[in-house]
């Protein structure tokens, strides 16, 4: 393993002891070099540690380090992002729901479905948005029918099919 520069210790130093040995201090708090570190990731999921850490002036071990502490404490989720076209899912719809009384059990329920791949709650005309993966439409139509609308406290829904994917991106950096 390469030896470590002093400029590398001490900047390793610092924002470590700057952030309280986490590259995060308070929720939704990012230091500059764990930014950096996530925008490498953006970019390409499987850069290599040596590669971010000449990028970002650390040491490849630190690096490593701190992905390990910003997946571990959920900031970061390093996945493989697929078409679903081309692995036989056919429909993906975002489904709006409209609810009454408490969200949380509707939502604990919406995110344990394996069709269901983003939940988030809304103000506005619908109180949840979920986006589904179908294999086509007669397994949306049974999700529906069968599993959302039965949901307690589900009053209604709107789908939203989608015809073509224009655009999936997960690059919008760290501000």
């Amino acid at each position: 393993m390469p030896r470590q520069s002093l400029v590398q210790r001490t900047a390793e130093h610092r924002a470590v002891r700057a952030e309280g040995h986490g590259g995060h201090g308070e929720a939704g708090s990012l230091d500059d070099v764990s930014k950096a570190i996530i925008e490498q990731l953006q970019q390409d999921g499987r850069r290599p540690y040596a590669t971010i850490a000449a990028a970002v002036g650390l040491s490849e071990a630190a690096v490593r380090q701190r992905v390990a502490r910003l997946v571990g404490s959920g900031v970061v989720q390093i996945v493989a992002v697929t078409d679903p076209v081309q692995v036989g899912f056919t429909r993906q719809a975002m489904i709006g729901i409209r609810t009454e009384g408490n969200l949380d059990p509707i939502v604990a329920t919406l995110k344990e479905m394996d069709e269901v791949d983003y939940v988030v709650v809304t103000a506005g005309s619908f109180d949840i948005l979920v986006e589904v993966v179908c294999e086509d439409d007669d397994h949306l139509l049974g999700l529906l029918n069968h599993h959302i609308r039965t949901i307690p406290g589900v009053r209604s829904t709107e789908s939203f099919v989608y015809l073509k994917l224009a655009k999936q991106t997960y690059t919008w950096g760290t501000r």
